[in-house]
Order: structure tokens, then C-alpha cells, then sequence
């Protein structure tokens, strides 16, 4: 059985917005107060310790990406699924974890609430 983390959350900012903020390595620094760059095709973040590319945007509704930490073995990537739906004048978001190393699965499931939920609850 796949070692796998879920997430369902609401966030006060539109659909849009939260997908901007997936996707473009700004917006992302800015919500996140952590360093960011890359291009359209995927990012570095968190100062170079995680790295994404993007599978699959759909504008608004969907991010999914090739996703890991630096500190992984080489050619070691897992997937990250954002499902964005419009929910009382913000987002729900639905979220899916898979395919990274066993013994991450605490420490990505904490780092996700500090460093992303808890963050894009502060967009408007």
C-alpha cells in the first residue's frame, strides 16, 4: 500500500489566487516569506530545499507537480495534487501526497500545515 497524505482545508482566498501562488515562484515568496525562483515549467523553493515541476495546470482548478527535497537520493521525486474548488468566497482545497520516502511522512505532513496551509490562510 502507498504511503500517501491527504489534506482537505478551506482558505479564504479565490481559486485563482491560490493557484497563482502554487505555480508562480512571486507569489509563492510573498506568501510564504521564503525564497523562490524559477519559470513556468517549475520552482525551487524554501531556498533551494524543495524543487517542483509542473505535471498538470489547469488554471483555477488544478496543480499537480513533480515534487521533492533536495535531501532525497538522487532521482527520488514524489507527486503533489492541489485540487482548487470555489467554497463561500475562498477555495477548498483538496490535497494528495504520494510516492515519497517512508520516513518523511511526519515531517511533510507537519511541513505542509506550517509552511503552505498556514501560510495561504493569510491571502485575501
Amino acid at each position: 500500500m502507498a504511503i500517501t497524505i491527504h489534506h482537505e482545508i478551506t482558505l479564504p482566498a479565490a481559486p485563482a489566487r491560490i493557484y497563482e501562488t502554487l505555480v508562480e515562484p512571486a507569489r509563492f515568496a510573498e506568501a510564504t516569506g521564503a525564497p523562490a525562483t524559477g519559470d513556468a515549467s517549475g520552482f525551487s523553493a524554501f531556498g533551494g530545499h524543495v524543487l517542483t515541476r509542473h505535471v498538470e495546470l489547469v488554471p483555477g482548478k488544478r496543480v499537480v507537480q513533480a515534487w521533492r527535497a533536495k535531501t532525497w537520493p538522487e532521482g527520488v521525486w514524489s507527486i503533489a495534487r492541489f485540487e482548487l474548488a470555489g467554497k463561500d468566497g475562498g477555495t477548498k482545497l483538496v490535497f494528495d501526497h504520494e510516492n515519497f520516502p517512508e520516513d518523511m511522512k511526519d515531517h511533510l505532513d507537519k511541513g505542509w500545515h506550517a509552511n503552505y496551509w498556514d501560510k495561504l490562510r493569510g491571502l485575501a
